[in-house]
């Protein structure tokens, strides 16, 4: 397994909220070194997949992205379904919390969680 993160492409994007916000939870959770962000999709949901965030550690097949200074881990599977997508953070009086923008998504569901491809 390679160690090293591929600078040149990244398949998903972060607002400036976003990575605040992520790093932020980083700190606050006091996230080891050894840990990044796990960015990818699993079925389920009301609309058929949902979107995974949160740290994890490196897992085989795995690639690995340096994306706004923050180490992010993707299967390269879920990169079909999750290429272009940003990632922003949402913190107003009517929703709160991160949300995605994903242009591979054919419908969403009304949590914002969920899509299908």
């Amino acid at each position: 397994m390679s160690t090293t993160a591929d600078t040149t492409f990244a398949p998903v994007s972060f607002t400036e909220g976003a990575v605040r916000e992520l790093i932020k939870l980083r700190d606050q959770q006091e996230i080891g070194e050894d840990f990044g962000l796990r960015v990818g999709a699993e079925g389920g949901g009301c609309a058929g997949m949902n979107y995974v965030l949160g740290f994890d550690q490196k897992k085989e097949g795995d690639q690995e992205f340096l994306i706004e200074g923050i180490r992010v881990f993707m299967h390269k599977a879920h990169q079909m379904y999750l290429l272009g997508m940003q990632i922003d953070w949402q913190d107003g009086l009517n929703s709160r919390g991160f949300t995605f923008n994903n242009p591979n998504a054919s419908s969403t569901c009304g949590c914002g969680t969920s899509f299908s491809a």
